[in-house]
């Protein structure tokens, strides 16, 4: 267990704390891009800050704070011009950088607006997704991770909302009992509520794993296997790779757990979908899904959406309240993952308490053409109509358009009337990131 301090050390993420100081030294994603093509202002929260992002009409990003310098209305309201944004209340204008550079009723020989200047952040696209930097210059490169820069395939962004701290969901990627429990048993009992028990996916109570963690250049690796199973197993020998500070990787597709503020995150999945073999891929446009929350406002769960991996971790994560109290926790021997990420975040953070830089900060453009990351699931490439996605749609993949397209493709119409794996209607917008 740790200390009321210590857990405060590693839940706070707003300006001046220590683990806001950490995180604010990488690239987070806030949108997807094609997200600014339905609107081109939106507003962001992230790292308890209040933010607008916006593409002028000279397709410039410009990400800044939201209330106006002048009389604190919120630029989510703004109007996009040649270059900036404007204020819809007195028409003060602000480049990307933040500066005020036109305050249109004011005298004409002012030197006010040299004077007026916004908090404002970089920001860069990749592959369908926008990412903010928010720490000390210089900034770091934007990180090339396989799945942003691989050949032939298509993406596509899923979002949600969580009424949680980063630093629980974070910590999932460690605690490997919950695989077979929650994923499998819990799994269980949801189909049986759903009325499908012949879906369900263990028989009998869940065996022990054997498991191993081992850091790595970028994060940890996690490696498992049955008791009695090969250590030549691609989930021992390759492992899977989880990417510091707040990147998991599944198979085909990333999960970043970005802080809204304390209580709130927004869990992205960036998921690519591999061309069968002489199939090209013409992608102008990356789509975004929304995923809903498996859980209802009163705080009961929504069985038809507890179908997958995805939504029951949400479920567990939130159940641990909007800050888990790591005082009062009972680790055991299953445990030891979390506690290696705790001891990694515990160093990074005197690291950059020190003045030092913590680790995965790159900087060297060649270490950065594209960056590959462990995963035993699978290679990033074609592995036929029967895998994965394109055959099982439930959970938060019910809602991506890819996969309901893919399935539809190889396994007909007839696939998506499942009564466990239906499609469901679409989620509601998330709030901001």
């Amino acid at each position: 267990m740790l200390t009321a301090e210590e857990n405060e050390r590693l839940t706070r993420v707003g300006p001046g704390t220590p683990m806001g100081d950490l995180l604010r030294r990488y690239w987070h994603p806030i949108a997807a891009t094609s997200q600014l093509d339905e609107n081109p202002v939106k507003p962001i929260k992230i790292l308890g800050e209040s933010l607008v992002l916006y593409r002028d009409r000279s397709g410039r990003l410009g990400l800044v704070q939201a209330a106006c310098a002048h009389r604190r209305v919120n630029l989510v309201f703004g109007i996009p011009e040649d270059e900036g944004i404007r204020c819809p209340y007195h028409g003060w204008r602000y480049d990307n950088t933040g500066q005020c550079v036109e305050m249109p009723a004011e005298p004409e020989d002012t030197t006010f607006p040299q004077r007026v200047k916004l908090t404002a952040y970089p920001v860069q696209e990749l592959s369908g997704l926008i990412f903010a930097y928010m720490g000390p210059q210089p900034a770091p490169l934007l990180p090339r991770w396989d799945l942003f820069v691989v050949d032939n395939v298509r993406r596509d962004i899923g979002f949600q909302v969580v009424e949680c701290n980063w630093l629980q969901m974070q910590e999932n990627n460690f605690d490997p009992t919950h695989l077979q429990w929650l994923h499998g048993y819990y799994s269980n009992y949801v189909l049986e509520r759903l009325g499908r028990p012949d879906l369900r996916r263990l028989r009998g109570a869940p065996q022990r794993d054997l498991r191993e963690w081992e850091p790595f250049e970028y994060g940890i690796v996690k490696r498992r296997r049955p008791v009695g199973a090969s250590e030549d197993e691609p989930q021992w020998s390759v492992g899977d790779g989880s990417l510091f500070p707040n990147i998991e990787t599944v198979n085909l597709h990333f999960q970043y757990r970005v802080p809204i503020d304390d209580t709130h995150t927004m869990h992205i999945y960036y998921c690519v979908y591999p061309m069968p073999p002489g199939e090209a891929v013409d992608e102008t446009t990356i789509p975004y899904w929304n995923i809903p929350s498996p859980i209802d406002p009163d705080g009961n769960p929504i069985w038809a959406e507890l179908d997958g991996n995805g939504a029951q971790d949400t479920m567990a994560w939130v159940a641990q309240g909007p800050i888990m109290d790591r005082t009062q926790e009972k680790l055991g021997d299953t445990d030891r993952g979390v506690i290696i990420w705790r001891e990694l975040l515990q160093r990074q953070l005197k690291i950059v308490e020190d003045g030092g830089e913590p680790m995965n900060i790159i900087r060297d453009p060649a270490q950065n053409v594209r960056i590959d990351v462990p995963r035993y699931g699978e290679k990033i490439e074609w592995h036929g109509p029967n895998a994965g996605y394109m055959t099982r749609v439930n959970g938060g993949l019910k809602y991506s358009p890819t996969v309901q397209e893919m399935v539809e493709r190889f396994h007909g119409k007839e696939a998506l009337l499942e009564p466990v794996h239906s499609l469901g209607r679409p989620g509601p917008a998330p709030a901001s990131v």
